[in-house]
């Protein structure tokens, strides 16, 4: 049975048509309690690494730029929140390659710890040499998050970045954005945020947009 709470073929057409979409309650809330217990006990025993920025050789840890932590989900695998997250985001990713022909194959995510006053500056989720990451998705965590608590991602929606949207970390939003086409940041939290963060993959060739 599925977990998704969301109409799949409104999501597909909103993406096909401007390449990002915001879903509030995506996942049942039971779901999204166990994620964030699983986080925190996680977090807790201290698992999680630092976040650096670029990828392979030309990976480095820079504070000025991100000042996040993370664990990947791969390494928390047997996890029973994990598992039903990862039956229903690969749910979406089956239909994104049946309605909009993507060849997605997989999918690579984290939990992400933004400490009080961690952010994430403006960047792309796509690297200059490799081109396997099509879509980004982000997953909140935050039960009750406060109006003055920041810690929103900055989604710009043009290529000046003069247009943007701030979407509030609060639990159960699903955010979905072609991961080559829309620079984003995450604001300065004031207190502790909790997500999933992770980038559907393909394994080669060009974009269908």
């Amino acid at each position: 049975m599925t977990a998704l709470q969301f109409e799949l073929d409104a999501v597909l057409d909103t993406l096909a048509d401007r390449g990002w979409i915001v879903i509030p309650r995506a996942l049942p809330a039971e779901l999204v309690a166990n994620l964030r217990e699983a986080c925190l006990q996680v977090w807790d025993d201290g698992r999680f690494h630092e976040a650096a920025t670029g990828r392979a050789d030309g990976q480095a840890r820079r504070a000025e730029i991100r000042s996040d932590s993370v664990l990947w989900l791969d390494q928390v695998d047997e996890l029973p929140a994990v598992r039903a997250y990862n039956a229903a985001m690969d749910e979406i990713m089956q239909a994104v390659n049946r309605g909009l022909y993507l060849g997605l194959t997989e999918l690579e995510s984290h939990f992400a710890v933004y400490p009080e006053g961690a952010f994430y500056k403006k960047h792309l989720d796509r690297f200059r040499d490799d081109d396997a990451r099509v879509l980004t998705t982000v997953f909140y965590l935050n039960e009750n998050w406060p109006a003055d608590g920041g810690g929103q991602i900055r989604l710009y929606l043009d290529e000046a970045c003069e247009q943007f949207i701030d979407v509030e970390p609060e639990a159960g939003t699903l955010v979905l954005f072609l991961a080559d086409r829309f620079w984003h940041e995450v604001l300065p939290a004031k207190l502790q945020r909790l997500s999933v963060t992770g980038w559907y993959r393909r394994q080669g060739g060009s974009l269908p947009w």
